[in-house]
Formats: C-alpha cells, structure tokens, sequence
C-alpha cells in the first residue's frame, strides 16, 4: 500500500477490496456488469474499502421481472478477505482512474467453497466476462458434494470462517433421510399404540382427513422454507418472521426432550435383540425366575383369568423394567438397561459424527432393509387364527367414537411424530439440499410411502393382536391394556409361536432397532444443525470440530435419558411422551403456519417457491395454509384443552406433583414462543410499540420482490458507505 501511494498519476493507488461471496447466485444481466468499463461508473477510489460481489454456481433465472437485475443467494455466507488491486494502469485500472474490467472480474475467479480466492485467470475480453456470469455447461449438481476443490488453502485463513453447510450428495440420500425419519418409530411402535387407544377404525378417518388438510401442506411448506433459507428450524423462522423465532426455538427443544426418551425404546430393543440369540426366547414360558403365579399361558380353550399376565407381559415389565408400583418410587437403576442405552448412543453418535456425510450412508441399510422385513412379517401374521378379528377391529371404526376428541388429537399427534412436521426435522434435512430440488416430488414421495407404511404395519399388528384375542377368548379391545409397551408384548407373543422362533426374534429386533436409529438421526441432528447455525464463532472457537459438538450433544442427552432407565422409569416416560410430544405439537405447528402463511405470506412463499421449482403452488396448498389448516390445529388444540386428562398408566393414576412436573416439561416448548416474541419486540428499533411490531415481522434478508439477499432490499444494517453504487 506504501508504494501504491507514492506512484505518480499514471498508476492509480492500490484499493482495498472487501470482497462477499454468495454461493448458489442467480445471474445477473450482463449489460450490468459490462457497464463497469463506462466513465458513469461511481466507484470512489479514495474509500478504503469496497464491496465486489463474487459469483459461484450461477443459476438461470427463471422470472427476470421479479429479480429486477438482482443478484439473489440463497444463503448469505461472508466472509472477510482483503485482496489488493494489481499495481499500474495497465492491469489494475482504466484510463478514469477506476478498478479495470480485468481486475474486478479476477476476484470472482478460483476457489467457490467462501474460504480464500485463488485468481486463477483474468478474462480479456467481453465474451470471456459474460462466461465467467453465466457458464455455458453448469457442472453436475448431484455428483458434486460442498466441498472445497482447492487443497492449497492456508490453515490460518480457515480458522476464521464459519463452518460450511454440506450438500446431499444426490436426491436419493435427501429422500431416504425423510423416508427413514417418517417410517421409524412414528410407524412401528407410536401408530399401532396411538390406534389402540383411539378405538381402532376410529381412528383411521381423522389420521387420513389431518394428513390432506395439514400433513402434506406443512411438509411442503416446511421443504420450502428449509430449503431457500439454508438454515435449521430456528434460523429459518427468524429469517421468515423474526417474531416467531421462538416456534423454532419451540421445535429444538421438543426435538431434544424426544432423544432423551427415543432412545430408550431403542435400548428396550438392543436388549431384546441379544436376548433373542438364547436357544429359547425367554418370554415363551412361566417357568423364569421372575414370572410369578399370576403368570397364564395363552390357550384358545380357556379364557383368560382376571388379573392374570401373559409371558410376554411379565418379561417385559418384571424383567426388563423390573416396574416399580408407581412413580413416587424410583428404586434403583437398571444396569442391563444403561448399558443398551449406551450401546444406542454411540450408535447414533458415529452415524452423525460426520453429519449427512456419515449419516446419509448408513440410512441406505437402515432405511431400505426394514421395508423387506415389514412385508416378510405381514405375510406370516395374515397367516395366523383369528387374524380377521383383528383386522376388522382395525379398519371398523365405532362411529360414536369420532364425537370425542381423544382420535382427532391422536391422529394429529401421529401425523406430526411420524412425518416429522413442526418438529424441525424436515426443515433441517432441506437445508442440505440444492436451491433447484423440486421438493414438491419429495413431498408426495413421503407422505406416499408414510400412509401406506402406516397401513401395512396396522395390518400386521391387528392381525397380530387378532390371534391373541383368539387364544385367550377375549374381544380385541381387552387383549392388552394400552401402554408404551403395546409393541413388547404383542410382537414377542406372535413371535413365540412361530417356528424357528429364535430366527424370527432377531430379524424383528434388527429392524426394529434399524427404524428407531432412523428416527433418532433425524432428531439429534435437528439440535446439532441448530446450534451450529445459531452460535458458529463459539462453536468454532471452544470445540473446533463438528464431532465433538455431536458428542457433546449425545453425552448430554445420555444423561437426561438416564432417568427413564430406573425401577420407575417408564413412569417417567410415560410422562414425557404425553405433556412433551403430544400435548403442545398442535399449539406449535400453529404459530409455525401463522409465522409463514399469515405474517411472512402466501405471495412472498409462493414466489419464492417459483425461483426454486419454476412453478407456483396450487391453489390446494395456498388454501390450506391461509385457511384450512390454521382452523383445524386451532380447532384440535381447544379440544385438547377442554377434555384434557391426565396421563395415567394402566389403572395407575399419577399424583397432583408428577402432573405439574408434566406442565413444566410442557411449557419448555409453550412458553418459547410467546417470550421470545416479547423479547424481540422490546430489542427491535423504533419510537413506539407499532414501529417496533413492523420491524419485528419484516423478514431479515428476504425482500418483497421475493428475492433471498437482492441488492435493491439489502439490509437495512448495511450503510451506503458499505456499497459500490454502479450506475
């Protein structure tokens, strides 16, 4: 800089350049950027510093009007880099004294990962420059991961950068993360339980009138959403609608409460996948140890005695529980237990160690191998005596019972869990994705493959649950009294019964454990994708690494899980489940709906879903989020509210402190919407509350003409001295 300040008139000074690159930007037109060489130019050359703006992976603009010349990203990723202007006329500025064409072009050669530019040819002529905009051939998007191609970056310079956010590799492995999130423990184990309870039939007709009216419009919005903002839950909605950044905040915190208890029910079936290796299952008789004289062995000549318990029910609670007589007594831990979830953490924890990178390829195992298993089991239990019962059970539904709430709020309990909606999942997973991925494909695909799951597991369980009421002469609805524990002891009796029994249990536990694993990706990744976008600078400063915040992550939701594990631990779940994962998923999914559809609105959405798909929503879509679907989650959490019950286990009634513990773990998620929108209100800038409300639900970087980072409705914390002004 000293030697650029003491040359004569013919070489212009050096000027700093405060160079920001946006990955995945739109092209702007050419004439803009050719305008450079015109005297008009109104670049300052005694400002220190300039903002020249990099362009990477340019995509076609598919609706010029609406971008008006603007260059659009998907996401802001700046980062700070000074690179000097070449020295002398000839190469550095034009005969005004101004950066040439050359060297300002140069800046946006070499390396497209943000992390150091390496100028690796400069274009010497118009055509060259127009190239270098808007390339011929883009490269192929699917066989490309974001990874860095430039192996001489400097270690000093990444030290200071926030951490990348990976693509998917292909759309195989985005599909297959919602896939195997929908069909895991939603499917296998909540669905058969959720149905039980609601009475059967009566409970198929609100799950699928919830799925049409808000399931799959609130997937493609959360895709939407997830995908043009490149952020997790929480960034995603205070990018939308800075007001509501607590709904997102809301979902982490579910999403958190759900690892520490989901992994439970994976321990319960890592347990009963090594017990399944011993040359006769255990729950097949009465004669252990732990079964006691109220121990009753199913046959289809007698009824089943009062009181009594079938094997499956004893080892499940006496054995693997070891079931205290009610919460308010904790006993001691179950070692055997502990060292399953231990077993089920670091499963999870070297699935995700990588992020998608790992995670992506051990879901084409867990995913793909459960939906073989799924049809191998449903063809033996059509097999089985008094099947029908069973099946009829299933798909009869007591009309009587759609006058109550309990099916309507289950049924969107179910759609919710299993899809993943308003738990951040989804909009987590299309964070990865490319700005062009047609999700509206993804969004079909899923729900598709979700509702015909859910079926086929109905089936095989009724049919399962129908052979059981067939050998101890009882009607379907008294087989076995609803409980988190439906899936231990209705499968493992079926199981018992089969030849090669042995052979059987450790299939079944195998896919079991493999939909769990799904399931539990998914959620842990929702709060490790959170964090990171919420603090990277501390995330790269005290940890360095992206594995040690998943071990962190892991090791902490160890620890709260532990609870669950003791003499009374499925007390503990049992509540959990129903105050953290049923009772408050309605009350957040609508103020997701309010934040986006109402306050951000439908206009702004569906335009931007048109930069991303080429195409405008249905008038389906556009319907449900303005009317349909904030009515009926409205409509579902006032009844929740008025035929509230409490949470009770079997004939177990829980105590006036355990049901205000419950409130507590509830309003974790409820009281982070209102709270933080206070809190937004009152740091907001203006004179009065009204000026201060606007300016907290004027999206942060996201303009009117529906642009993601357009120059034209840059934000307004970038001062004018901060930007080149090319006239």
């Amino acid at each position: 800089m000293n030697k650029a300040e003491s040359s004569t008139e013919t070489a212009a000074p050096s000027v700093a350049i405060h160079v920001e690159q946006y990955d995945d930007c739109q092209d702007v037109e050419s004439s803009k950027l050719l305008n450079l060489q015109e005297p008009a130019a109104t670049i300052n050359t005694s400002a220190p510093m300039r903002k020249v703006k990099s362009f990477s992976d340019t995509q076609k603009i598919r609706d010029v009007a609406a971008a008006s010349g603007a260059a659009s990203a998907r996401s802001l990723r700046p980062y700070e880099q000074v690179i000097p202007y070449p020295e002398g006329s000839e190469n550095g500025t034009n005969q005004y004294g101004a950066p040439s064409v050359r060297s300002l072009a140069s800046i946006g050669m070499g390396c497209t990962d943000g992390r150091k530019m390496v100028i690796r040819r400069v274009p010497t002529s118009p055509t060259e420059l127009f190239h270098l905009v808007r390339p011929p051939t883009p490269p192929d998007e699917d066989s490309a991961s974001h990874e860095s191609d430039c192996e001489e970056e400097e270690e000093d310079a990444a030290v200071h950068l926030k951490p990348r956010r990976p693509f998917w590799a292909n759309k195989i492995q985005f599909v297959l993360a919602c896939v195997g999130y929908s069909v895991g423990l939603g499917n296998v184990w909540r669905f058969p339980y959720l149905c039980y309870k609601s009475g059967g039939g009566a409970f198929l007709i609100p799950y699928f009138i919830i799925l049409l009216v808000c399931g799959v419009p609130m997937l493609f919005m959360e895709l939407a959403i997830g995908q043009y903002t490149a952020h997790g839950p929480i960034g995603a909605l205070s990018q939308i609608c800075p007001l509501f950044k607590g709904a997102g905040l809301a979902s982490v915190v579910i999403s958190f409460l759900m690892s520490t208890y989901y992994a439970v029910i994976i321990a319960w079936a890592i347990y009963y996948f090594f017990t399944s290796f011993k040359t006769e299952v255990p729950w097949a008789s009465c004669s252990n140890r732990w079964n006691t004289d109220m121990c009753w062995v199913p046959n289809h000549n007698y009824t089943k005695p009062n009181g009594s318990q079938t094997p499956t029910e004893q080892f499940f609670e006496k054995k693997v529980l070891s079931m205290s007589a009610g919460i308010e007594f904790p006993g001691g831990m179950r070692w055997e237990l502990a060292a399953c979830l231990v077993c089920a953490w670091v499963l999870v924890y070297f699935a995700l160690w990588k992020s998608i990178k790992s995670s992506a390829k051990v879901r084409y195992i867990t995913t793909t191998l459960p939906f073989l298993l799924i049809l191998v089991f449903l063809g033996r239990s059509l097999t089985l005596d008094g099947a029908d019962r069973g099946l009829r059970f299933f798909f009869k539904p007591e009309w009587e019972l759609l006058k109550q709430s309990r099916p309507w709020v289950n049924a969107a309990s179910q759609i919710f869990n299993s899809i993943g909606i308003a738990f951040g999942s989804m909009i987590m997973f299309a964070s990865y994705n490319r700005f062009d991925n047609n999700f509206l494909h993804d969004t079909v695909a899923v729900t598709l493959v979700n509702a015909i799951t859910s079926l086929i597991v109905g089936i095989f369980t009724f049919a399962t649950i129908g052979n059981i009421a067939f050998e101890q002469n009882t009607p379907v609805k008294d087989v076995i009294a609803d409980s988190p524990g439906l899936l231990f002891v209705v499968y493992p009796q079926a199981i018992a019964k089969m030849p090669a029994s042995q052979l059987w249990a450790v299939l079944f536990f195998f896919m079991f454990l493999c939909l769990g694993l799904n399931s539990q990706f998914a959620i842990v990744e929702v709060v490790v994708t959170s964090i990171q976008d919420g603090f990277p600078d501390m995330i790269r400063r005290k940890l360095v690494y992206h594995e040690l915040l998943v071990l962190l992550v892991c090791a902490v939701s160890l620890v709260f899980g532990l609870p669950h594990i003791i003499h009374s631990g499925i007390y503990i779940f049992q509540l959990m489940d129903y105050y953290a994962a049923s009772l408050s998923i309605t009350y957040l999914a609508f103020f997701e709906v309010v934040a986006i559809a109402w306050f951000y609105g439908v206009g702004r959405l569906s335009r931007n879903i048109k930069q991303m798909t080429g195409r405008r929503p249905s008038i389906y879509f556009r319907f449900c989020w303005l009317i349909a679907t904030p009515a009926l989650l409205i409509a579902l959490w006032v009844a929740s509210l008025v035929d509230y019950t409490p949470p009770s286990y079997r004939q177990y009634q829980y105590p006036a402190w355990a049901q205000a513990i419950g409130w507590i773990i509830a309003s974790l998620s409820l009281l982070c919407i209102p709270v933080y929108a206070v809190i937004v209100v009152f740091r907001a800038p203006g004179e009065n509350l009204l000026e201060k409300l606007r300016y907290s639900i004027r999206p942060s970087s996201i303009c009117d003409c529906g642009v993601n980072g357009c120059d034209i409705c840059c934000s307004e914390s970038e001062t004018p001295e901060d930007k080149t002004v090319i006239t």
